[in-house]
């Protein structure tokens, strides 16, 4: 019996048996079609690597039933029998892994990124996509009443086992059901009985094209958490309704665009955020509940079934980061687990920007079609490693895995460089898991890491590597401005910041990147008053969207006033003079100046490596400084170029 018994027993969901209580949940992660929105064998080997990982239940992220409903780009299309044969594809490839493998079928709505977008009343989105949408007429709710059980009907001819609709997260369901989204006048409007009628309406149209054995499952919001949406007192009302008209089990989420808590939130949520709704859910039905909401560990989600609050554990982005999470956790090897940090710069950030969907932690994400295997090298090498930080500790990793002799050193204390001092503000510390998770990566592989280590003519002479990699990282770059370094100001970095230097109490922060914005919240938590001057347009641009906003809400809450389109004119004994959107500022009464703008790459090292039959790899911050995921994925590309 595993350790994690709950987790890992096994679920009867309508007419089809699980093997354990751990669903993947549906991603539009915008990859993996073609022309005519057939899936490839990209999707595929996606879908393939996370059933093999363990997973008892996955579902294929967005299948879209009507064009008008195309949420992204490229997203599966199921509106005519031309998708089949490739899902066939899909479905033959996964079932050598006794995985449940289901669609999720979903119509945006108002949320598309299409100009002929429509919805129940010509109200556009709250936030992300623009433009008025078109209110559907009472045939069209008709044809797309119908659409969903000809896309449902195509899913069970391909031989999927179950589908799940989409009626959460503001899309097109969810925009029937609430009042802020729906003003209609007709029987689809007004009481809560004519809003969920669409739903029922396309439940019974499954059902006559499926069957009584094929089972649906639904996805609904407990919540929106925005003005005059749907609630959970009215989605206490509906789930019980669900049940009787056949729903085989209820997925129970959160937000729309727009909302108060994101449907994707990011490191400074707690985890299992949602499972309050998915538990007062189940206490209205007898079918088996979802629950979801920021669940990476599976500890967590064994607990939440053993309490009782849900019958199945549903997880997104951890299964992103590692799809073998769930194999590793039934053989109790969780410190092997390859952790998501809650970052969304891959997985949601990038697809709302109409890019393929990534991961900062796992590079492999969308080209496990491409790599297959992590190949050993015929040729081992001796491969020495400037710099512990993520980049030089990516490298070694996947070195050491293809069974190269991998040796890092590095000139500090510790292993982390700039991403050890990143996850120190608030918020900000699961950060420390990806460090956490590559550190015990090289002691398992056995690779030397020498700390307090620089590089030395002498080192080079005793290791003799036949390859370097450069991961040195970058440093603050201080900026020439009048007065700056004549200021009675005490001048620091936003490294010795957050490496624990000692500053005063009126604070100005030179700079609203991420690095700028989130120091400013570390001091205004110790009780200071910051000012924050960014030069740019915008805030913090290298973060999420999602992650951003929450940081955002916290800068709300502290002593902190932010200026942006800065142009400083000098600064001044206790203070500065700039002017913010043309407008002039002039601060006085400050003490501290924290510099927190661009920075530099650092690549002295470089020099020692001159005349040496070597071969010199630069990557990281050490080739030019830029955020998590590329560094991440340049280090395991060059690992495996080794």
């Amino acid at each position: 019996m595993p350790i994690l018994k709950h987790l890992f027993s096994p679920v009867r969901i309508g007419t089809m048996t699980a093997k354990n209580r751990l669903m993947m949940s549906a991603m539009s992660i915008n990859f993996g079609v073609d022309a005519d929105g057939y899936v490839t064998d990209q999707l595929t080997q996606y879908m393939v690597a996370r059933a093999r990982g363990g997973v008892g239940m996955a579902l294929v992220g967005g299948g879209g039933i009507h064009p008008s409903g195309v949420e992204l780009p490229d997203l599966p299309a199921l509106w005519d029998d031309g998708c089949i044969p490739a899902l066939k594809k899909m479905v033959s490839a996964v079932q050598p892994f006794d995985c449940r493998l289901g669609v999720q079928l979903m119509h945006g709505g108002r949320q598309t990124y299409h100009p002929e977008k429509v919805a129940p009343s010509a109200i556009p989105a709250p936030a992300v996509v623009k433009g008025v949408p078109k209110a559907l007429t009472v045939e069209e709710i008709g044809d797309i009443v119908a659409a969903f059980g000809d896309a449902a009907r195509r899913c069970r001819d391909a031989g999927f086992d179950f589908i799940e609709l989409h009626g959460a997260h503001g899309y097109l369901i969810n925009q029937f059901l609430a009042p802020n989204a729906n003003h209609r006048t007709d029987h689809y409007g007004g009481s809560f009985e004519n809003r969920i009628r669409f739903l029922l309406e396309l439940m019974q149209d499954i059902a006559t094209k499926c069957g009584p054995d094929f089972p649906v499952g639904i996805r609904i919001n407990g919540e929106d958490y925005i003005e005059n949406g749907w609630t959970l007192e009215e989605a206490l009302r509906l789930t019980p309704i669900l049940e009787e008209q056949g729903a085989a089990y209820l997925h129970v989420s959160a937000g729309v665009y727009g909302s108060r808590q994101l449907t994707i939130p990011s490191m400074y949520v707690q985890h299992g955020c949602f499972i309050h709704l998915a538990e007062a859910v189940k206490k209205t039905v007898s079918i088996p509940v979802v629950g979801v909401g920021r669940i990476k560990s599976p500890e967590l989600a064994d607990r939440f079934l053993k309490e009782g609050r849900v019958d199945v554990v549903a997880m997104g982005r951890a299964l992103i980061a590692d799809p073998d999470l769930p194999n590793m956790a039934l053989d109790g090897n969780l410190a092997a687990i390859r952790p998501c940090i809650g970052c969304c710069l891959g997985c949601i950030h990038a697809v709302l920007a109409l890019e393929p969907g990534s991961c900062v932690v796992n590079p492999q994400v969308g080209r496990e079609y491409l790599l297959g295997g992590q190949d050993r090298s015929t040729t081992p090498k001796a491969v020495l490693v400037i710099g512990a930080g993520p980049a030089g500790l990516a490298v070694a990793r996947t070195a050491a895995l293809r069974g190269h002799g991998v040796t890092v050193c590095e000139e500090k204390g510790a292993v982390g460089g700039l991403l050890r001092l990143a996850a120190v503000p608030p918020g900000r510390a699961e950060i420390n898991d990806i460090l956490a998770f590559l550190t015990r990566e090289l002691e398992r592989l056995e690779v030397n890491v020498q700390l307090n280590t620089p590089l030395t003519e002498t080192l080079l002479d005793a290791l003799v590597p036949d390859t370097v990699v450069l991961a040195s990282g970058s440093l603050p770059d201080m900026p020439i401005i009048k007065g700056l370094f004549k200021t009675d100001m005490d001048l620091c970095t936003v490294t010795e910041v957050l490496d624990g230097k000692i500053v005063g109490d009126r604070i100005i922060v030179l700079g609203g990147n991420q690095a700028g914005l989130v120091t400013a919240d570390f001091l205004a938590e110790k009780g200071k008053e910051v000012a924050v001057l960014n030069r740019k347009r915008h805030f913090a641009e290298e973060m999420s969207a999602n992650d951003r906003y929450y940081l955002r809400e916290r800068l709300k809450q502290g002593h902190i006033k932010l200026y942006k389109q800065v142009a400083v004119d000098r600064f001044t004994g206790c203070g500065v003079t700039f002017t913010s959107a043309g407008e002039a500022v002039a601060l006085e009464g400050f003490d501290t100046v924290v510099v927190a703008e661009a920075m530099a790459s650092v690549r002295d090292a470089k020099t020692l490596l001159k005349g040496r039959n070597v071969e010199v790899h630069v990557i990281g911050d050490a080739k030019s400084p830029r955020n998590l995921m590329l560094s991440q994925s340049e280090a395991e590309e060059i690992g495996r170029s080794i």
